[in-house]
């Protein structure tokens, strides 16, 4: 029986269907990314995007400074992070479950509080004291540079409003 081409492609298919599971989860058990265990402090920019509906709620640019404590025996950091506007700041202990995505980077999700200094005032997450979410990441570039990039999520952050805040953050770091 002489094979034609298409029963050389389909026999090729089906083969290549067999085997490719195998291969691919060899490859990933492998290949599996490490992340970032850097410890860093960093500065940046922080930009509020929500709007608490009553006089002196408005968003509010500013800038940040945020830390990452980590081990190497939990995906789990402390962070803080200080988000100020010109008039008053919002200081957030946090802590965050960390998923490694490369060899030098994590995503990370966590939860914490934000304590305004001076409440009514604005900073980029609301002007009162509130739960926190955030969701970010973080790469490693070299060996002391760190870059972070998040959200965070300020519930109920507005004096006399149910209004929540959001803020997005950026900046570089440098790994101590």
């Amino acid at each position: 029986m002489k094979p034609t081409i298409k029963s050389v492609v389909t026999l090729s298919a089906l083969a290549a269907t067999a085997i490719a599971p195998v291969l691919l989860s060899a490859d990933m058990a492998s290949a599996k990314p490490t992340g970032t265990d850097a410890n860093y402090i960093g500065a940046g920019v922080s930009a509020g995007v929500a709007n608490g509906g009553q006089d002196g709620d408005a968003a509010t640019f500013g800038g940040n400074i945020q830390g990452r404590i980590t081990t190497s025996k939990a995906p789990v950091s402390l962070r803080g992070a200080v988000l100020f506007s010109d008039d008053t700041s919002a200081i957030m202990p946090i802590v965050s479950y960390d998923v490694p995505v490369t060899n030098n980077a994590n995503l990370y999700v966590g939860a914490g509080y934000s304590f305004v200094e001076k409440d009514g005032e604005p900073t980029p997450l609301g002007n009162n004291d509130a739960p926190v979410v955030t969701v970010g990441g973080e790469a490693q570039f070299g060996r002391n540079i760190v870059v972070y990039g998040d959200a965070k999520w300020g519930i109920d952050a507005y004096q006399n409003s149910p209004a929540d805040a959001l803020s997005f953050q950026g900046g570089a770091g440098y790994r101590f």
